[in-house]
C-alpha cells in the first residue's frame, strides 16, 4: 500500500465516491494503471490545535494498517477526511466503521469523471 501526497491526487479522489462516519470520511477513485491501492489522509484546521490534527491523522493511519487489505479495491485512491470526533471515539469502533465503510462503498457505483474539479 502507497500513500497519496500530491495534491492533484488529492483532488482527483475527491470527485470519486464517498462515505460518511462519525470519526471520518471515506473517498475512493478507481484508477486506470495497475498500481498499489494508495491511501491519503487529511484533516482540516477547523478540528483543532496542531497537536489536536496529528493525534487524528495518527489514529486514522493506524486504522489502515489493521484493516483487511483485501477490504481495499485493488487499483483505487483512497482518502480518509479525519473528523474532530475521531479524537475520543472508541479505536475499536473505528475500525468497524472504517470495514463497514469500505464494504459500502464496495456497493457504490464509481461516479463517472465527466466534469474535472475546479481547481
Amino acid at each position: 500500500m502507497d500513500r497519496l501526497r500530491q495534491r492533484a491526487d488529492f483532488l482527483a479522489v475527491a470527485n470519486g465516491a464517498r462515505v460518511n462516519s462519525a470519526a471520518f470520511v471515506v473517498q475512493s477513485r478507481p484508477r486506470d494503471d495497475h498500481g498499489p491501492v494508495r491511501v491519503g489522509f487529511t484533516v482540516t484546521r477547523k478540528n483543532g490545535t496542531a497537536t489536536e490534527r496529528n493525534r487524528i491523522r495518527r489514529r486514522l493511519r493506524e486504522l489502515v494498517k489493521r484493516v483487511d487489505p483485501i477490504t481495499m479495491r485493488p487499483h483505487s485512491d483512497y482518502v480518509l477526511v479525519g473528523r474532530r470526533a475521531a479524537l475520543n471515539r472508541d479505536f475499536a469502533t473505528m475500525l468497524d466503521d472504517l470495514r463497514s465503510a469500505l464494504h459500502r462503498l464496495e456497493r457504490q457505483p464509481s461516479k463517472p469523471n465527466d466534469k474535472p474539479h475546479p481547481n
